[in-house]
């Protein structure tokens, strides 16, 4: 009985971070019930997956943007400006594919350069200086395409956005699973184990685990099961056609990025620089470097996202990447990323960007119009917010009231007693000269 108070008094203490996986499931489950178990089908899932890849691509450089108490209005336009170069690069210059999606990078950090020297050496807020970059890239893409669409890319190039891990390796007409997904789910699962055993038992050995052993088995065994299930879907289930391409890199960025949030100088002053400006200045931190790789970080990862979507569509058009911006702020704060900034996780807008993916997905399935759509997906934003700003005044009215002080003044030697509640009156009592 202990153990089951205490992890229910852990899992009340984490509701802000394990409310919005809660949230998943239970849209999850919803919609599997909903469509009559066309959610959850082989190919449905890999469609999930390959139709919000780009989102979720955005949303982790989005989160780390929002961590530090800005916002990137532009990531959109810089998705299509890119796609729209690379067309440029292979149809035009007569670029190999390889040369174009480097090269395309590249442009993607001078985008992200150029918009991080006005935010953070010259000081114009990044509300401002995006808002101006996502007309100015829309603009460029609509000149550099002279409002046309350039079509087709080379196979190499389109595999980025919707290919396979060698699919015809394990054909499903002769083999019962698709061994590479298989041997890949087995990887994943292991290593993650591993990680997490290591990092408990590392926190253990200095004293600062806090989470119950029931709880920490429990998450475990629960995440332990995700990916098996999600093997199954990929690389056995009926219909599955094996690893996604783009998986792989999600895969590859949640890692890198989450460690560098949670593990690197950087990440840390990130979140310094969101959590408070002013501390973080005078503890010696350089806001105005971290602000300035944050975006170019974001041009890179915006650069990426738009390789990944021209590939999917194998067309590059004047009209791509409408709304990604919206899409991906959306995906950071249901993650759990607080508007005033200092708070939020990689993890978090990668849970949010699904929960939005699932919702699309499954609406669409449903017949659900796109105007009802958008009114869903507005309503899922407003109360994940209204949900983190509950959190913050709960947590805060759990605070303990500060204890009176006594101060004495020196030239009248009189002693004032300060109540620590903020509206209550002060009450002066005299104690008579210092010394006395």
């Amino acid at each position: 009985m202990s153990v089951l108070k205490e992890s229910l008094g852990f899992l009340a203490s984490r509701m802000r971070q394990i409310g919005i996986f809660i949230a998943l499931i239970v849209i999850v489950v919803l919609f599997q019930i909903l469509t009559d178990g066309r959610l959850l089908t082989a190919g449905n899932v890999s469609n999930i997956i390959v139709q919000n890849s780009y989102i979720l691509i955005l949303a982790i450089g989005m989160v780390m943007v929002i961590i530090a108490g800005h916002i990137d209005l532009s990531v959109g336009s810089v998705a299509a400006f890119v796609g729209a170069m690379s067309g440029i690069m292979i149809q035009d210059w007569g670029a190999p594919w390889w040369v174009a999606i480097i090269a395309s990078l590249v442009i993607g950090a001078l985008v992200g350069a150029w918009q991080g020297f006005w935010i953070a050496f010259v000081g114009i807020p990044a509300f401002i200086v995006t808002l101006a970059g996502m007309l100015i890239f829309r603009g460029l893409t609509q000149i550099v395409l002279g409002n046309q669409r350039i079509t087709p890319f080379p196979n190499e190039y389109r595999q980025l956005g919707g290919g396979y891990v060698f699919p015809q390796l394990f054909p499903a007409s002769s083999s019962p699973a698709e061994w590479i997904t298989v041997g890949l789910g087995i990887l994943a699962l292991i290593m993650l184990i591993a990680s997490q055993v290591k990092g408990r038992m590392s926190r253990v050995k200095h004293g600062l685990e806090s989470e119950p052993l029931s709880w920490f088995v429990a998450k475990l065994a629960f995440t332990g099961v995700l990916v098996i299930g999600l093997t199954y879907l990929l690389g056995i289930a009926p219909g599955s056609r094996g690893t996604p391409i783009v998986l792989i890199v999600l895969g590859a960025l949640v890692v890198i990025y989450t460690a560098v949030m949670n593990r690197s100088v950087f990440g840390r002053h990130v979140y310094a620089r969101g959590g408070n400006l002013h501390a973080a200045q005078l503890s010696g931190i350089k806001t105005q470097k971290v602000d300035f790789y944050l975006f170019v970080n974001m041009g890179v990862l915006a650069a990426l996202a738009g390789l990944v979507f021209t590939g999917r569509l194998n067309s590059a058009g004047p009209g791509a990447g409408n709304l990604f911006e919206l899409d991906a702020i959306a995906a950071a704060f249901i993650g759990g990323a607080a508007v005033t900034g200092g708070i939020g996780t990689v993890t978090g807008a990668i849970t949010g960007g699904l929960i939005m993916g699932v919702l699309n997905n499954g609406m669409s399935l449903m017949g659900v119009s796109t105007d009802y759509q958008q009114f869903i997906k507005g309503m899922v934003l407003l109360l994940a917010v209204a949900f983190d700003v509950f959190n913050k005044r709960r947590s805060g009215g759990r605070r303990a009231a500060p204890k009176n002080k006594t101060v004495l003044d020196r030239t009248t030697g009189v002693a004032t007693v300060e109540s620590g509640t903020p509206d209550a009156m002060k009450a002066d009592t005299k104690a008579g000269p210092a010394g006395d």
